[in-house]
């Protein structure tokens, strides 16, 4: 093979390695939720009545989930395990506010909503409202929410499983990817939002 078909094969496939690698750092830019602050105005409801705007993400720490009543498994259990690791807090945990964002409002009513956080405790507020503010929300976070059709014509919904660690300042602060160790979960959030204070 001669010389400077070496060079150019050597060079095309240095090109594509760099090609697909910036096309992974993108795809995982995309799917990280932003690291705030969150700015954009929006207009929602709380599982019971309250109206919640932007402000919800100032003022105190907070768990931060993106899920749907439908869903078959990840948000159940990321709901399940916020609702022990509060209990296991304790006092500690008392200024968390755990709240759970719907990606999917058409099916998930106020009441809908009321009656799924509940089953987990009484510690998780449930917020929904209209498709089109929703997105707000999940966009201004970078939350990957789409509908994918299922097979009896219904459909799910693809959705980013990371728990939101969000500061009193209204910043992003760290993520819990899904299925995380409860201890080294914990470990996280006392850590990233729960400063041990001093005096």
């Amino acid at each position: 093979m001669k010389q400077k078909t070496l060079v150019t094969l050597v060079l095309s496939g240095s090109g594509l390695f760099v090609a697909a690698l910036v096309a992974v750092m993108v795809s995982v830019w995309l799917d990280t939720p932003r690291a705030g602050p969150f700015n954009a105005d929006f207009s929602l409801v709380d599982d019971r009545g309250a109206p919640v705007d932007k402000a919800i993400f100032k003022g105190r720490p907070s768990l931060v989930y993106f899920g749907y009543t439908h869903c078959p498994q990840a948000c159940p259990t990321t709901l399940l395990e916020i609702s022990d690791w509060l209990k296991v807090l304790g006092d500690d945990g008392k200024p968390l506010q755990a709240l759970f964002f719907s990606i999917d409002p058409e099916r998930d009513t106020r009441e809908i909503m009321h009656s799924y956080v509940t089953a987990f405790g009484d510690r998780i507020t449930g917020v929904t409202g209209t498709p089109d503010e929703m997105r707000k929300v999940s966009e201004g976070w970078l939350i990957h929410a789409q509908k994918e059709p299922s097979e009896n014509g219904n459909y799910h919904m693809s959705h980013t499983v990371d728990l939101l660690l969000i500061g009193a300042d209204g910043r992003l602060k760290g993520l819990v990817p899904y299925g995380t160790d409860s201890d080294q979960a914990l470990a996280k959030i006392r850590d990233v939002l729960l400063p041990v204070r001093r005096g």
